[in-house]
């Protein structure tokens, strides 16, 4: 048989390397958010130095495999010899050198969390190339310095803080106060000792060979990806573990060339408050990771008008164009060489709660976006956030309010690098602060600067404080990111790490666990516990403060904008878990449209305990009808209050659900009681009543045992008491010309059969009450419905909608019941290490599980709704007021949630967030 040759389909490698024409600022998940963004620049015309990614898809092949993978070093030799064509000059030629950054860029912005080595290419044989080259041999010295120490740390891991301590032996030596009074001498001998370091801790030498320099840096970058502090910022954010970075390879421009070169950061709008205006920091004189790092303390970078106006002026006009281009605030690193400018870096910058509000607006009125965007652009947690109280204006009736046993001084002003109100003990370095805050201590960590291996400090401090850096340190940056209050370069303290100890103006001292207070909004640092007032935001919810009296550009107007248009876009309902009519009356101010769960038990407690104690002593039912009958007004004035607050608005009414032992004393004690008189000789025949039946009722796992719907079917009477209270109280309400809507919820029903009796049970009492008022019974036949809290009662959603008028799913005990999970139990003891461990991405206590828990819900929302079309469904678990859980309730199709009144607003904000990314991801906008 003939035919053609016969062709084997081999799909083609993946392309591993891309230079920065190729790209474009849609492909981060492959390059990077950095490699992406200067590729958008490049095709922009900005002046960015020549350079090429290598990709994500590499990094995870490296990883995975342990090596590079196949064709990765022939696709970086052809992009390296092209970038060597197009600077005229070979990687670390001895005569003229090139020289190349390698920095790392994941998809999603991790500032300082992953490495980057300067610089590389040089050595001994190249160095004084460059010197020449430059016109300059301090410069070449210095970045000679500077390579072996990055390298030293961050490729052949040599503690950091050795580098430090020869650095400042050296400028000790000189009697130098800074780097710069460092001179030629200084730096080539500071180089020698370096080099001797690596070669004592590294156990090799520095290597000598270009190609080693950059080969080794490019693993160095892929394996920080799983750095300890990596992974503790992906946790922290709840970025993916998957994804792996990129590698960006540029061309070096140098900012450390005299006072005619410097580096800075730069931000399109202010990013603490949203401001517009020029925001940032320069530092002449000096390479990116001297800002970044806070090391030398910057100049605003407004003063880069006066220091070269055509480099300023260039760096607007870049700016605008950036800002119009991304239609967003942009973070932006540059660098001028001997008056040029060149662009290093681009991105939507991190920006603090306050911020996003304003900038939301800010774009919509300059019409750059819509109001869907702008809504996409905020979040519940940033909402959350602008809700907590702030320190009281800083007049001196701030701290003359304080207690006079503790007063309270303002001690010094910083730069306010990310808003807040943050009050806790000083503690001098991170492993001091995750410790004093897992016993519960509330900590500012106080450092000179931060820096990446700073982070689990910075996650468990209330706030951080630094004496350098500005805007855009390091400190700065992750705080706003993590909306941690941070107060930066508070010039006038005298940190002193060693003696855990910083010196304030006028020779105040503070140790380790004093009590201090730092304002991230004005800057401001005090001694002793700051008074604090309630967030204006939340002025604004409780109705005392109008958005339309607010300031222009104001937060409060941002915030009421972004809200209107939620609650226009979204679909789903918000309602409130409220127990009480001031609770109601407050959830109806902050927006609710209801009350998903109104929960009985808690209208047992205080000085009610005596009726239940009776109706678990009573021994007949004459007795327990007595104590039901003493408890039916009790219930009935509750839910006369709850009914009126809510009037016209859906009332969910839980029946009662804990054991009854949770309302009588406890077991150990009370045994101690009756032991100790009958020593004494006394007759407590009560207590020894009481004590047998606490024993009778004890469990070995109540949370399973009798409670729910099993005490409505033990104890006759007891829910049809709660039953004739909510309808006696609704017709109270009929007859004074309201419209009370209450909903009978069945708790912890695992089979129909449970749920039929109560209803036939809650229909009778409706029938009864309606001809004992003579109300029409029509109007006293209120809805009746289960709490779906138990895996079985989701599996047979369909056959108990037969009988249910809604389902509310209890996500707290059906996460613990689907996990199999105690919660007061595993958050104590396990939780921490399943976290650590990456088990956890978060706790689904916080944040729904979706694949187990989420798959229960949408399966008996589907079924529940093919059984029983109008079937209404909601949520009343803590997770109704999680961002992320709203957003998953609103794909499945639920009709409303229901959270603690504080979270109302947030709850509304993300139903209508969860409504607009369901129109982007349609086609109807876009998300940046």
């Amino acid at each position: 048989m003939t035919g053609a040759p016969r062709t084997t389909n081999t799909p083609n490698p993946p392309k591993l390397v891309y230079a920065f024409a190729e790209g474009n600022k849609d492909l981060k998940d492959l390059l990077g958010g950095k490699g992406a963004n200067l590729a958008e620049m490049t095709n922009l015309g900005l002046p960015v130095p020549p350079g090429f990614t290598i990709t994500t898809e590499a990094c995870r092949a490296f990883l995975e495999a342990g090596r590079e993978p196949a064709g990765l070093r022939a696709e970086v030799d052809a992009h390296l010899a092209d970038l060597e064509r197009e600077m005229g000059r070979t990687l670390g030629q001895p005569d003229d050198p090139l020289l190349v950054s390698v920095r790392s860029g994941a998809a999603f912005s991790m500032p300082g969390m992953m490495d980057t080595v300067l610089n590389i290419g040089l050595s001994d044989a190249s160095v004084a190339g460059l010197a020449a080259q430059a016109g300059d041999e301090r410069f070449a010295w210095d970045s000679y310095r500077r390579l072996i120490q990055m390298f030293g740390k961050t490729v052949l891991h040599v503690d950091g803080e050795l580098f430090e301590e020869r650095l400042e032996a050296a400028k000790r030596a000189k009697g130098a106060a800074s780097d710069l009074d460092l001179d030629t001498a200084d730096l080539r001998t500071l180089v020698a000792v370096y080099k001797d370091l690596v070669a004592k801790e590294a156990g090799e030498d520095f290597p000598q060979d270009p190609r080693v320099q950059l080969d080794l840096a490019v693993r160095a970058v892929f394996s920080s990806w799983h750095g300890d502090r990596a992974r503790l910022y992906r946790r922290q954010e709840r970025i993916p573990d998957d994804l792996g970075t990129a590698v960006n390879i540029v061309a070096m421009v140098f900012g450390n060339l005299g006072p005619d070169s410097g580096t800075g950061v730069a931000f399109t709008r202010d990013p603490a408050t949203g401001k517009q205006g020029v925001y940032g920091d320069y530092l002449a004189n000096a390479q990116g990771e001297d800002v970044v790092a806070g090391i030398r303390n910057t100049v605003p970078l407004a003063e880069l008008e006066r220091l070269d106006k055509a480099s300023y002026d260039h760096l607007l006009r870049i700016m605008a164009t950036l800002e119009a281009h991304y239609r967003d605030l942009c973070d932006i690193e540059f660098t001028i060489e001997r008056g040029t400018l060149w662009m290093l870096q681009t991105r939507v910058g991190k920006r603090t709660a306050e911020a996003a509000f304003r900038i939301a607006a800010q774009l919509v009125d300059q019409g750059l976006i819509g109001e869907d965007e702008a809504l996409r652009r905020v979040t519940g947690a940033q909402l959350a956030q602008l809700m907590f109280p702030r320190f009281a204006d800083d007049t001196g009736e701030a701290a003359e309010s304080a207690a006079a046993e503790a007063p309270v001084r303002r001690i010094a002003q910083g730069i306010a690098a990310s808003p807040g109100a943050a009050v806790g003990r000083a503690v001098f370095d991170q492993e001091t602060a995750v410790r004093w805050a897992e016993r519960g201590d509330r900590v500012i960590l106080v450092r000179r600067e931060t820096n990446p291996d700073d982070l689990a400090g910075m996650v468990a401090a209330e706030g951080i404080l630094t004496s350098r850096g500005g805007k855009t340190s390091h400190a700065a940056v992750v705080a706003r990111g993590m909306g941690k209050t941070c107060v930066c370069g508070a010039e006038a303290l005298t940190v002193d790490p060693v003696q855990r100890r910083f010196t304030a103006p006028g020779g105040v001292e503070v140790a380790e666990g004093d009590l201090i207070s730092v304002d991230g909004t004005s800057g401001h640092v005090y001694l002793g516990e700051a008074p604090v007032v309630p967030s204006p935001v939340v002025d604004y919810f409780e109705g005392h403060r109008s958005a339309a009296d607010d300031e222009p550009d104001g937060l409060v107007g941002a915030v009421h904008r972004m809200m209107a248009h939620a609650d226009r876009s979204r679909r789903l309902l918000v309602r409130a878990n409220a127990d009480t009519a001031e609770d109601a009356a407050r959830a109806r101010r902050f927006g609710a449209q209801g009350i998903g769960l109104l929960r009985t038990e808690h209208m047992f407690l205080g000085e009610r305990r005596k009726y239940v104690e009776r109706l678990v002593l009573a021994d007949s039912d004459d007795g327990r009808a007595a104590a039901l009958e003493s408890l039916l007004p009790l219930q009935r004035r509750d839910f006369a209050g709850i009914l009126a607050a809510m009037d016209g608005l859906p009332v969910t009414i839980r029946l009662l659900d804990p054991p009854l032992h949770e309302f009588l004393p406890d077991l150990t004690e009370l045994s101690v009681r009756v032991a100790l008189a009958e020593a004494r000789g006394d007759d407590r025949a009560e207590d020894r009543t009481l004590l047998a039946a606490v024993r009778r009722l004890h469990e070995q796992n109540p949370m399973l045992g009798l409670r729910g719907v099993r005490l409505g079917l033990v104890i006759p009477g007891l829910f049809a008491m709660q039953i004739r209270a909510v309808a006696e109280a609704a017709a109270e309400r009929l007859r004074e010309g309201g419209m009370p809507h209450p909903e009978i919820m069945v708790p912890l029903v695992g089979g129909v059969q449970e749920l039929e009796i109560i209803r036939d049970e809650a229909q009778q009492v409706f029938a009864a009450v309606a001809a004992e008022t003579g109300l029409d019974a029509a109007l006293l036949s209120f809805p009746v419905g289960t709490m779906i809290e138990l895996p079985r009662a989701a599996l047979t959603a369909g056959q108990i909608a037969e009988a249910a008028e809604f389902f509310s799913f209890g996500t707290n005990d059906l996460t613990q019941t689907t996990w199999g999970f105690s919660r007061d139990d595993v958050e104590a003891s396990f939780f921490t290490a399943y976290l650590a461990a990456g088990i956890f991405g978060v706790s689904p206590f916080e944040t729904l599980d979706r694949d187990g828990v989420g798959r229960l819900v949408a399966l008996a929302a589907e079924e529940g709704r093919a059984a029983r079309p109008g079937l209404g469904l909601g949520v009343c678990g803590e997770h109704g007021g999680d961002p992320e859980s709203v957003r998953f309730f609103h794909e499945t199709g639920l009709d409303y949630v229901s959270c603690s009144p504080f979270r109302l607003p947030v709850a509304r904000l993300e139903a209508g967030r969860a409504a607009v990314m369901g129109d982007a991801a349609r086609g109807g906008g876009d998300t940046r």
